[in-house]
Order: C-alpha cells, then sequence, then structure tokens
C-alpha cells in the first residue's frame, strides 16, 4: 500500500501533515509547531540542511542524497581509523603533558615550601640572637644599676659613719661639760662651806651648775640616741651594700648566662642558615633535573605531535581526494537522476 499522507520535509521529522481544509488551500509542507534546538523550526531546520549539502557540493534531492550518502560513508569508514588514532594520540600527547606540567609545578611547590621553611627557621634564628641579645644588654645595665647602687651605699655608710664620729665627739664634748660642771658644783659646795657669806651667790651658782648639769645630761641622752641611730643607720647601709653585692653577683652570672645563650644562638643559626643553604642547593640541583626530564618530554612530545599532524595531513589528503572522487562520480548520479525521473514519469 502506497503511502499518499503529505509529511514534514526535513529528513529527522517526516510527521504526517494535516491535509488543507475545507474550502481548499495550498498543503503545508512542514510542521509549524515542532520545535529542535534552539528553538528553530522543521522549516529551518530544512533549509539548514540543504544549505549543508550545498556547501559539500551533493544534491539535495533524495534519491542523489541516498547515493552520495554511501559513497560519502565509505570514505568516511575508510578516514575513521587514522583520526580515530589521531584522536588518541592527541589524547595521549595531551595527557603526557599534563602529567609533565603537574610534575614540574609540584616540584617548584615543593622548592618554594622549602625555601619557606628555611626562610622562616633564619628568621627565627635571627629572632632568638636578638633576644639573646637584649638579655644581655637588659643583664649589663642590671650590673651598672647595681654597681651605682653599691657605690651610692657605700657613700651612704661613709656619711652614716661620719655622723656618728661627730656623734661620740660631740658625746666627749658633753662629758667633759658635764665633768667641768661637777667641778664647778665641788668648787662652789666648797666655797659654800668656806664663805658663810656667800652662801646664797653659792647656792644660786650651785643651782645654775645644776640646771647645766642637767641639761648637759640632756644633751648628752639626745647625743646617745642621734649616735644609736647612726650606728643602726650604718648597719642598715652595709646590709643594703652587702645585697646589692649579692644581686652584682647574681646580674653578673646572668650577663655570662646571657652571653653564653647568645654564642649558643649564633652558632645555631649558622648552623640552620648552612643547612637551609644546602637544602636550597639540593632543591635546585632537583629542580634542574626535573627541568632537564621536562625539556626532553616536551621534545618527545613534538615529535609525537609531528606524527600526529602528519597523519592529520594524511586523513585531509584522503578527504580531498574522496571531494575528487565525487566530483568524478557526479555525472553518474545525474545519469541515475534522469532514470529516476523517467522511471517516476512512466509510472
Amino acid at each position: 500500500m502506497i503511502d499518499e499522507a503529505a509529511r514534514c520535509g526535513y529528513s529527522k521529522c517526516r510527521a504526517e501533515l494535516p491535509g488543507p481544509g475545507p474550502q481548499g488551500g495550498r498543503r503545508r509542507t512542514f510542521c509549524r509547531d515542532t520545535r529542535w534546538e534552539g528553538g528553530r523550526s522543521c522549516a529551518q531546520m530544512a533549509r539548514a540542511e540543504r544549505d549543508a549539502l550545498d556547501a559539500l557540493g551533493l544534491d539535495s534531492s533524495r534519491a542523489a542524497f541516498g547515493l552520495d550518502a554511501d559513497r560519502l560513508r565509505e570514505h568516511v569508514d575508510a578516514v575513521r581509523g587514522p583520526v580515530a588514532a589521531l584522536t588518541d594520540a592527541l589524547a595521549a600527547v595531551t595527557g603526557r603533558i599534563d602529567e609533565v606540567e603537574a610534575h614540574a609545578v609540584a616540584a617548584v611547590e615543593e622548592a618554594n615550601r622549602r625555601a619557606a621553611e628555611a626562610e622562616r627557621t633564619r628568621l627565627a634564628a635571627e629572632q632568638a640572637r636578638d633576644e639573646a641579645v637584649a638579655r644581655a644588654r637588659r643583664g649589663a645595665e642590671a650590673a651598672e644599676r647595681a654597681a651605682t647602687e653599691r657605690a651610692e651605699a657605700v657613700d651612704r655608710a661613709g656619711a652614716a659613719a661620719r655622723q656618728a664620729l661627730e656623734a661620740t665627739e660631740a658625746l666627749g664634748a658633753a662629758r667633759r661639760q658635764a665633768q667641768e660642771a661637777t667641778d664647778a658644783r665641788d668648787a662652789a659646795e666648797a666655797r659654800a662651806e668656806r664663805a658663810t657669806d656667800d652662801r646664797d651667790l653659792a647656792r644660786r651658782e650651785t643651782r645654775d651648775a645644776q640646771l647645766t648639769a642637767e641639761r648637759l645630761a640632756v644633751e648628752r641622752d639626745a647625743e646617745r640616741s642621734r649616735a644609736d641611730e647612726a650606728v643602726t643607720a650604718r648597719r642598715r647601709a652595709e646590709d643594703r651594700a652587702d645585697a646589692l653585692a649579692a644581686d652584682l653577683t647574681v646580674a653578673s652570672r646572668a650577663a655570662d648566662t646571657a652571653e653564653a645563650q647568645r654564642a649558643a644562638a649564633v652558632t645555631q643559626a649558622e648552623r640552620d642558615r648552612e643547612a637551609a643553604d644546602g637544602a636550597v642547593r639540593g632543591l635546585e640541583s632537583r629542580l634542574a633535573e626535573e627541568r632537564a626530564r621536562a625539556v626532553a618530554d616536551v621534545q618527545r612530545m613534538r615529535t609525537e605531535l609531528r606524527v600526529a599532524e602528519e597523519a592529520r595531513d594524511r586523513a585531509v589528503a584522503d578527504a580531498e581526494r574522496f571531494r575528487a572522487e565525487l566530483e568524478l562520480a557526479r555525472p553518474s548520479v545525474d545519469e541515475l537522476r534522469a532514470l529516476l525521473a523517467a522511471v517516476r514519469h512512466r509510472t
């Protein structure tokens, strides 16, 4: 049974089209509501298909297209193998390039990381050295302050000793004055006994002498108190001087310890710097080896790419040869088309 229904003119659709209405009219050629990729209609897709066939130099009729499509399929099958091999070779080259690039990037990152670690180690050593120097400087300053305080304590102790000596001399003078007062009182009593007429005067002199003696006794007691205070102050000054001497000894020991720590820190910093320099030299050597291997891999990949390009050129030449064969076969296609038209006309 022959299908007389009208169908869509787009080769991938071929949906049945509705007939004209009761009032007649022109029959549709393409679907109206069907949409393809990009929102294009069947008419737009058919137009794009005809443009593609015209670009290939093929006839747009279905019969001629079938014959040309078979020949095209044969040639496509013939070049499919080289194209697939070319694709695989390009994929292998791309993978190898990615692998070499990944190795090179990893090596560079590792070198940068180790260089950063060496830099951090160097900075830590320098900071430890600076701290040791600062501690030594503070120890020296503390020692200087202790020496200054000790000198001041010695000066204060000397001043206290001088004050004690002066107080002792004043006490001797007071004692002499008291002795003189006692002698004067004895003389006055003697004079009172010897001279009755001078009794009142002697009594007054005696009272005056007693007052003087009492005043001198009070002054003597005050001088004794000041002397005791001077002795106490001298003892405190001596204790302070001893404490300052002990502090000076501790500060000297701390300064010696800080100097030893600074020397150890400097030695350790030198060792860390030498170790970092050795690590950097090792990294540079390994990086040079990796770079040499990468260059060799790039040379090998360039060779492989050149081989792949040659295979691609051969595939292009095969395609050109296929196009030339299509051009040669076109008269035969035209004859078959004329024959098919004659058969249709007779039917």
